[in-house]
């Protein structure tokens, strides 16, 4: 059964951190897509968030640390020279992780290496997103609502999708895919606690706006 939890700690959770200090996001001063160095940006920042703050994600902390940990050395292995590089690398580096998260997330950040060339576009954001969702899904994912990673997953390809028909730049794209994802995780609290899947998510998107 799920119960409330305070709307701060829920805050405190999907806010994306560094040095123990919130992040805000951008907000228009840079362009609208991302180019290869705020790619790694995005990367990094998520994979620093993931390490010191491992302990937010209930059961699976230890399993994603070790497979952003094999993303970064596939990425030193293999230095991109496209922004799609950067999760060609990460989806490399997950798949050699066991966990059931790591191993779900493999063909999300797959389909984000093909779809995204050059530049991470709200095209190819939104290109990426409906296929990632079936990806995940045929991978074997729970259903949204189980609660799961989808519950943030699929709100966010969808405000992707939604992004791209409205004609918005990237940065405004993964501004709505964050809030769709991290009010889908709030919907995942069971005993005072989100789904660490769907936390994960909306961690991912929220460092993209603040590259």
């Amino acid at each position: 059964m799920k119960t409330s939890t305070p709307v701060g700690t829920q805050a405190d959770q999907l806010q994306v951190t560094e040095d123990g200090k919130p992040l805000d996001a951008v907000r228009g001063t840079r362009a609208g897509d991302l180019d290869l160095r705020r790619t790694v940006l995005w990367w990094k920042g998520f994979e620093e968030q993931v390490v010191s703050r491992q302990q937010e994600l209930h059961g699976i902390g230890e399993d994603v640390v070790l497979a952003a940990q094999a993303a970064d050395t596939a990425l030193q292995e293999s230095p991109p020279r496209l922004a799609g590089e950067v999760f060609s690398a990460v989806a490399e580096g997950f798949s050699t992780v066991p966990g059931e998260v790591p191993r779900l997330l493999v063909p999300w950040f797959a389909e984000l290496a093909r779809s995204i060339g050059r530049e991470v576009s709200t095209r190819s954001l939104a290109d990426a997103a409906g296929a990632g969702v079936t990806a995940v899904q045929r991978a074997g994912a729970p259903p949204a609502g189980t609660p799961s990673l989808l519950d943030a997953l699929v709100p966010a390809a969808e405000a992707l999708v939604g992004a791209e028909a409205a004609g918005v730049p990237a940065v405004a794209a993964l501004h709505a895919a964050y809030r769709a994802a991290a009010d889908g995780t709030r919907r995942t609290v069971e005993d005072g606690t989100v789904d660490p899947g769907a936390l994960l998510v909306a961690w991912f998107f929220e460092r993209g706006t603040v590259v």
